[in-house]
């Protein structure tokens, strides 16, 4: 993928990126993050008891309502069941772009996969047909 770097273990990035709670309060809640070319995990815990949650990318729709306040931006990604869940994160972090990036790729790749299900293989048979 260009303009994304791997990292460690196959991520394409990783670090901490703020998400809103979906409770009453929605405070938001800084998360270490991990983003891959299939999804996007949120780490929890302590060093022993790390626990992780997974966004995988065939479950999320778009994202959107990306704006800029101050130095922070702001994105909302949509997943398939149209539930929204907002993120916000440092503008010189450019999480939102790396996360739109990544899901183009894999909706891509998706779409590929789709199509050459779908149609038969053809043989070249050469100029003279």
């Amino acid at each position: 993928m260009k303009g994304l770097t791997m990292t460690s273990r196959g991520a394409i990035k990783e670090g901490k990126l703020e998400k809103r709670s979906e409770n009453l309060l929605q405070l938001w809640k800084t998360k270490q993050c991990i983003l891959t070319k299939e999804s996007l995990l949120f780490v929890d815990g302590d060093r022993k008891g790390r626990r992780h949650k997974e966004l995988s990318f065939g479950s999320i729709r778009k994202l959107e309502c990306v704006e800029r306040k101050g130095s922070r931006v702001y994105f909302t990604i949509v997943t398939t069941d149209r539930r929204e869940i907002d993120f916000r994160c440092q503008d010189a972090t450019c999480w939102n772009a790396a996360i739109t990036l990544a899901l183009v790729a894999f909706k891509n790749e998706q779409a590929v996969k789709e199509l050459r299900s779908h149609k038969p293989a053809r043989r070249w048979r050469g100029w003279a047909s």
